[in-house]
């Protein structure tokens, strides 16, 4: 597979009111996903509240969005567990239904203690996938596995025949940079701090994963557009509507929040699982007020008809 450019969704977990995964919703993401330009979705992982939902269900869901994407944009499933025999099932699963990449953070439970037992524990994934790009996910601040990614990469590339490169999401923009120079850009190394996106681009960023690019991709590829055209003024202007949007989210619970986004854009997503809880009507009513007040929305549709 080439190196990832553009944006790719990490799209969120969908509920019945039961509380069983719902499906059906799945093609009408993903008709949004191609129909805003992104270049592929980033499925059950920290946003599609991966460690949340059952392997059957990750399982379910992963093949439901490989037959909606149905090759037009990219899927990449997300095999991360506390157990490597589960990601190894996940793997291997991910592979026969035809996903163009994995991905796995380190185990949670139980962490690697050096970069040479993560290192282990990645091969052994991704072997069990071994005609299928492999990325590993880096998130310390979910994980708590903060190793040296330079380390990692030099010992990775000859343990893992299929290592892709890394999902990168974390604010070490010098480290970051550092990875994407490694061995002359061997490897695609994806950012993943969506508020960030214009710092990543100035030090080589192409390609990234975001959970705000499910319903704001319009700021971001706007951003890429105007940073490729050396509009770098207007470009800091269109990254400071993702800042300002953060600054309103992270007062509350992040995912959470992000879901209550996607219902207000007509995508009803059901009652994320415990520990994580919906927000209230309340706090709904009061974050739209707060989203409304930069002019979240009109920027998404104003930013979205010059792109059409």
């Amino acid at each position: 597979m080439n190196k990832i450019k553009g944006l790719i969704a990490a799209t969120f977990a969908a509920y019945h009111k039961d509380g069983s995964i719902n499906l059906d919703i799945i093609p009408a993401i993903v008709e949004k996903m191609v129909n805003d330009g992104l270049s592929g979705v980033f499925i059950c992982g920290t946003n599609g509240e991966g460690p949340n939902l059952t392997i059957d269900e990750r399982m379910q869901i992963a093949e439901a969005y490989v037959s909606a994407a149905n090759k037009r944009i990219l899927v990449l499933v997300h095999v991360g567990h506390s157990s490597i025999a589960e990601c190894r099932k996940l793997a291997s699963h991910a592979e026969k239904i035809g996903a163009d990449a994995i991905s796995s953070v380190a185990a949670f439970y139980f962490k690697p203690s050096s970069v040479k037992n993560l290192v282990q524990s990645m091969a052994q994934i991704a072997s069990a996938a071994p005609n299928t790009p492999f990325y590993y996910y880096n998130i310390p601040t979910l994980t708590g596995v903060a190793l040296d990614m330079i380390d990692f990469l030099s010992q990775a590339e000859e343990a893992i025949p299929t290592l892709a490169g890394i999902k990168y999401t974390a604010s070490t923009l010098h480290e970051y940079q550092a990875c994407l120079n490694y061995k002359g850009g061997k490897f695609d190394i994806l950012f993943g701090f969506d508020e960030m996106l214009l710092p990543a681009l100035s030090v080589g960023a192409q390609g990234a994963i975001g959970s705000t690019y499910t319903f704001a991709a319009p700021i971001y590829l706007k951003v890429m557009q105007l940073f490729e055209q050396g509009k770098h003024k207007e470009a800091a202007t269109m990254q400071l509507n993702s800042v300002n949007m953060v600054r309103e989210l992270v007062k509350y619970p992040p995912i959470p929040a992000q879901r209550a986004i996607m219902k207000m854009e007509g995508f009803e997503l059901g009652t994320c699982r415990l520990p994580l809880v919906a927000l209230t009507s309340d706090q709904e009513q009061q974050f739209k007020s707060s989203l409304d007040e930069i002019g979240f929305f009109n920027i998404i549709n104003s930013v979205g008809v010059l792109e059409n």
